[in-house]
């Protein structure tokens, strides 16, 4: 997924900066939990990190599929991040009912909720979803939230403890790694 806030695979990541992976299902609570230490990396890091939303519904989660297409409709409308979040709060109402959910939280952030429906029906952003969750599965992704930064994958589907300082512990490393006179 791309947009100011977020990049993903068709924009590739500046060698400037360390790229933080962030593998998700928008219908996952555990994702949704996972928000918070991704908006404390966005504030600690800023811009010298960047962090790319990768996409990898689960089968267990029926409506994920089409969230991580409304998402991508959003970035192609300007407003990628904002509505990841927004689906992400609203897990268990996406359960219950799915796109109408999707349509509501669009049209909650001004987005063009009638374009995102028809991204819906004629599947313009599959091959965005799909080659996120093929690339996912060939590195090994199982669960979500799952994060890959300096070539470290790690697992945060059964447990979010530690991640976030993890994280961090690597960006610096990376950080340093890129101007040894700032280290």
């Amino acid at each position: 997924m791309n947009d100011a806030a977020v990049s993903g695979p068709t924009h590739p990541a500046s060698p400037a900066r360390p790229v933080l992976d962030v593998w998700c299902d928008l219908q996952c609570p555990d994702c949704a939990t996972a928000l918070a230490d991704v908006r404390a990396l966005r504030a600690r890091f800023g811009d010298r990190l960047e962090i790319r939303l990768r996409h990898f519904p689960l089968a267990k989660h029926k409506h994920a599929y089409a969230a991580a297409q409304a998402a991508e409709e959003a970035v192609e409308q300007g407003q990628g991040w904002p509505y990841v979040e927004a689906v992400l709060a609203r897990t268990a109402e996406l359960d219950k009912r799915g796109e109408k959910a999707l349509l509501d939280v669009a049209g909650e952030l001004g987005l063009d909720a009638e374009e995102i429906d028809t991204a819906l029906i004629d599947g313009r952003h599959l091959l965005a979803v799909d080659a996120d969750q093929a690339e996912g599965k060939a590195i090994g992704v199982t669960g979500t939230p799952t994060y890959v930064i300096g070539g470290e994958r790690l697992d945060g589907g059964k447990s979010q403890d530690g991640l976030r300082a993890r994280i961090e512990e690597i960006t610096e490393r990376l950080l340093a790694d890129q101007d040894p006179a700032a280290g």
